[in-house]
């Protein structure tokens, strides 16, 4: 059961009242959507890490890439890609896993920079993931070492969209098929190339249009409806 936007808004002003000054109390000064609004009129920001580990407390950010959705539309000029400059050297799976090495990661983008970034692209939006524990642990994270705190934020979880869907059907299935590649699949939408931030927030944002679609042979379901 997700939080109620209004629970999203009391706490997003709590918050705004002791913000220290800069890109966290900007977010947090912008209201979050309202959660009867039509999800196809909901601004949305795609968003994706890629990371060191599964541990937000001691792995760390190597790259972030989003893409906002506007009415209904992936809006491909606000593309953003990042990779962030990391402490100490790369361990070889993240490498082959990544793509990222040690030289491109030294070349990269310090880590307040890109999380002043994201929230500013963030403001007013509903954050939208595929497996939502990785965006939002990473993200509170580092504002936490940024800023002394950690924002809140709505979010849409493809994930868990998904599993609403084929739990109504009172049918087993396997957990493999909540993959993002395996739902991708399954409406039709082509392979991507994944394990990069960019392509895989991309392939997260036409996976939720493509569940919105397909839910209630259409209707058009409020924001209230998607959250995790």
């Amino acid at each position: 059961m997700h939080l109620a936007l209004f629970g999203y808004q009391a706490h997003r002003r709590r918050l705004l009242a002791r913000a220290p000054e800069g890109a966290l109390k900007a977010f947090l000064s912008v209201p979050f959507p309202d959660k009867n609004t039509p999800i196809s009129e909901v601004p949305v920001l795609a968003l994706d890490f890629e990371t060191t580990g599964l541990d937000a407390k001691k792995d760390q950010l190597l790259s972030a890439g989003f893409v906002a959705i506007n009415r209904g539309e992936i809006h491909l000029k606000s593309r953003y890609h990042k990779i962030i400059k990391t402490r100490g050297e790369l361990a070889e799976e993240n490498v082959v896993i990544h793509q990222i090495t040690d030289s491109a990661k030294e070349q990269g983008a310090e880590l307040a920079q890109v999380v002043e970034e994201i929230l500013s692209a963030l403001a007013g939006k509903v954050m939208l993931v595929h497996f939502a524990r990785i965006e939002i642990t990473f993200l509170r994270q580092a504002c936490l070492e940024l800023y002394g705190m950690a924002p809140v934020f709505p979010v849409i979880d493809t994930l868990t969209v998904a599993k609403r869907r084929l739990d109504k059907r009172n049918l087993p299935y396997d957990a493999s098929s909540l993959r993002l590649s395996t739902l991708r699949q399954s409406h039709q939408l082509p392979a991507h190339l994944a394990h990069n931030a960019l392509n895989d927030a991309l392939a997260t944002a036409e996976l939720l249009l493509a569940e919105v679609a397909c839910a209630n042979r259409g209707e058009q379901l409020p924001l209230k409806y998607y959250l995790l």
